[in-house]
């Protein structure tokens, strides 16, 4: 009977042990997949900054040439606006010429002598009323796009004051995330070798295999038996 009260004794006390280690691999295992997710956190976090570098400077480009497209705009409508205007005088001075022309060779009609004279005075006046009609039409097209330029360079220049108070603010904020990116890699390196030292090297090793290869996340949930990854 001593025999087997002391052989039951073993296999409970190796049963208890073997329980006791079953549980400390599993808080063990649990530890280390909590310490994989905030790495995990990490690297995401990490990843997003480096793509920051690239992706922030094409921001602040498409803003600074936004920019720059609004101010061309009422530049050009400027000198086209400029252009007209001088375009519009010499034809009111042309025109006015001509009207004078036409005045001296319609009163010279009084003093024809002959028919030769009356046919080569009359081709003058033909012409001249072809230049003035010319002129006529020239400025009248001048000053109706004058008028349509007059209300779009308004247009244009609010435009251009709105887009560069609205995207320096926004380059402005850019800029110091930019400013702010290698400061925050830093911090997180540092965050990133902390949890990592707290990490077995056989399961970090296949942490960062995993990821390297597959990208995306390497801990992931299983639900109903279901991979979250997959």
């Amino acid at each position: 009977e001593c025999g087997a009260v002391l052989k039951e004794s073993r296999i409970a006390l190796f049963s208890f042990m073997a329980t006791e280690q079953n549980q400390d691999k599993e808080q063990a295992m649990q530890n280390d997949l909590e310490m994989l997710l905030k790495l995990q956190v990490i690297d995401y976090d990490l990843g997003e900054l480096e793509r920051s570098k690239e992706y922030l400077p094409d921001m602040m480009e498409s803003l600074r040439k936004e920019i720059d497209d609004a101010q061309s705009l009422y530049n050009r409508t400027e000198t086209e606006l400029t252009d007209l205007k001088v375009l519009q005088k010499n034809l009111e001075l042309e025109l006015s010429s001509k009207q004078v022309d036409l005045k001296r060779l319609q009163d010279q009609m009084m003093a024809i002598k002959t028919n030769k004279e009356y046919d080569a005075l009359v081709s003058q006046i033909d012409n001249v009323k072809g230049a003035i009609n010319e002129a006529e039409t020239k400025l009248l097209d001048a000053i109706e796009k004058l008028e349509k330029l007059q209300v779009d360079i308004i247009e244009y220049r609010n435009k251009s004051l709105e887009s560069g108070e609205r995207n320096s603010k926004e380059l402005l904020i850019l800029q110091e995330k930019m400013d702010s990116v290698g400061t925050k890699i830093q911090i997180k390196e540092s965050e990133r070798n902390n949890i990592s030292i707290r990490i077995p090297k056989r399961t970090l090793s296949i942490y960062d295999r995993v990821r390297k290869n597959r990208g995306g996340s390497v801990v992931v949930s299983v639900k109903k038996r279901a991979c979250g990854a997959c």
